[in-house]
């Protein structure tokens, strides 16, 4: 599956969207873990890849102001550090 496909499939997460094709991997990523069920974020793992997902939420959490809930974020942020760390390449 494509993350074209892939958000296509999963359009509801993508509401406020007109062209759901111009969403970029920052956006997708931030919507599925904001407001996906588990089984999409192991989708866009698998899609994209972890740490590529990974290095795309901590470069969102270095700005100014980033559009996580606070327990999203501390739920991702665990989880990365535990299962992508940042040393593991």
């Amino acid at each position: 599956m494509s993350i074209g496909s892939f958000v296509k499939e999963k359009s509801y997460l993508f509401w406020y969207v007109k062209d759901l094709n111009k969403l970029s991997n920052e956006s997708i990523v931030e919507n599925v873990l904001n407001y996906g069920d588990f089984k999409d974020f192991q989708k866009i793992i698998e899609i994209l890849g972890l740490d590529n997902v990974a290095q795309i939420f901590r470069k969102q959490l270095e700005k100014k102001r980033d559009n996580y809930r606070p327990e999203v974020k501390n739920y991702f942020t665990l989880y990365f550090d535990k299962y992508a760390p940042r040393d593991s390449k």
